[in-house]
């Protein structure tokens, strides 16, 4: 992503993506958009940027766990 506008479009076309809960834009040159929700469609999400920005490419895929704290019973 080479400018402002350029982040700008593909931070909206990410928004609009089903299960998305938030985006981010992330990396040493900020080209990177970090994408976080559920059952999110990457392929789809990916299609998508490719039709408006030219290019994309899908780096990493992961489950996010949440850690829940347990309860200490004294």
């Amino acid at each position: 992503m080479t400018g402002d506008k350029c982040r700008t479009k593909a931070m909206k076309i990410a928004v609009k993506a089903n299960g998305v809960i938030s985006v981010a834009i992330e990396g040493s040159d900020k080209d990177q958009l970090v994408v976080i929700g559920e059952d999110v469609d990457s392929a789809n999400l990916t299609c998508s940027l490719r039709k408006k920005l030219c290019h994309a490419t899908l780096l990493n895929v992961e489950e996010v766990k949440v850690k829940k704290e347990q309860e200490v019973k004294p």
